[in-house]
């Protein structure tokens, strides 16, 4: 049979009309929000937690937000390059830091920038705490003992720095040798008695400190009251039972370190990150147990203003927050 042109028409819009309800009612694809997560070194403890909140942000989120994890140098890096990020850029760095920035102070001299008065909090992560690792068999269990002693304290990071101003203010300045080993043979150095002990800043449990217990007896100092207070740092306590054969508190320094964003980011994005880290909190601790040391009592150290999204979940759940954080 041979159609004409007016048939071919006709035949060519009903088929059309029987194909509409079918793309009318195929669904949207979920819109991604993605963020960007400035992070420390890739071989640090703070890169492992910002692929911990990573996962558990796309898990919490059903994939709704997509956090990619970037590599750093440092605090003062993340800090610096606020300046040329836009969207929804997120970083990780003491509050110390962003004050300073804000003020123009020290290594932020010079380099000031609007944008670093746009900065905003989200919530605290685990802070940096210090740890004195001393082999057992040094015979070192508090600070005076550690006169003639082989300490390594590395080169460069916060802990070498905090650790090369805990000696001097514990009047250990020159009375300690230091050793010229990186921190990241230090395990081995104290194993094999290169050192009597190492000095080393990262959330309990720090990777280098397990695998430090569970090779050599060790004993981890604690500092006294009027020693925290000669530090000017946040108080401490280890919990017994973090590392090998830990039967006691250790009581020690910390600087804490909280997750930052910009106003670029929208108020919903800052809420669902924040609300989706605190309700995933007891999933990440159950992971790694230096989730376990954060708690809503650490907003406190947010010196500076929160976002209005993160404000918005604290508001309702009755996390403390201050006038000047608002």
């Amino acid at each position: 049979m041979t159609l004409s042109l007016k048939h071919i028409k006709k035949l060519a819009a009903i088929g059309a009309m029987a194909v509409l309800p079918v793309l009318a009612a195929a669904p949207a694809a979920q819109a991604e929000t993605r963020v960007t997560y400035k992070s420390a070194s890739s071989s640090s403890s703070y890169y492992q937690m910002a692929v911990q909140l990573a996962e558990a942000m796309k898990a919490g989120t059903d994939g709704g937000i997509i956090v990619t994890v970037e590599e750093s140098q440092g605090s003062v890096q993340n800090v610096m390059e606020v300046i040329g990020r836009t969207g929804n850029y997120v970083f990780t760095t003491p509050p110390a830091l962003v004050g300073l920035a804000q003020g123009g102070k020290a290594m932020f001299e010079g380099k000031q920038s609007p944008r670093f008065d746009e900065i905003r909090a989200l919530f605290p992560i685990p802070s940096l705490t210090m740890h004195f690792v001393m082999n057992a068999d040094s015979g070192v269990t508090d600070f005076a003992s550690l006169d003639g002693k082989t300490l390594l304290i590395g080169k460069g990071s916060f802990g070498a720095k905090e650790g090369a101003k805990y000696l001097e203010l514990f009047g250990l300045d020159g009375k300690v040798t230091l050793a010229d080993v990186e921190l990241s043979n230090a395990v081995s150095a104290l194993k094999n008695g290169q050192i009597d002990g190492f000095v080393t800043a990262g959330s309990y449990p720090a990777p280098n400190v397990i695998e430090a217990a569970a090779s050599t007896k060790v004993t981890i100092l604690s500092l006294s009251d009027d020693q925290i207070t000669q530090t000017k740092r946040l108080k401490v306590t280890i919990p017994a039972g973090t590392y090998a054969d830990q039967t006691t508190d250790i009581t020690t320094t910390g600087l804490p370190v909280v997750a930052y964003t910009t106003t670029d980011m929208d108020e919903d994005t800052a809420y669902q990150l924040t609300k989706t880290y605190w309700e995933g909190k007891s999933k990440l601790g159950a992971d790694a147990a230096w989730w376990n040391g954060v708690s809503p009592e650490m907003l406190s150290n947010v010196t500076g203003k929160l976002h209005p999204g993160a404000l918005k979940y604290y508001m309702e759940v009755g996390f403390p927050v201050t006038d000047a954080q608002m």
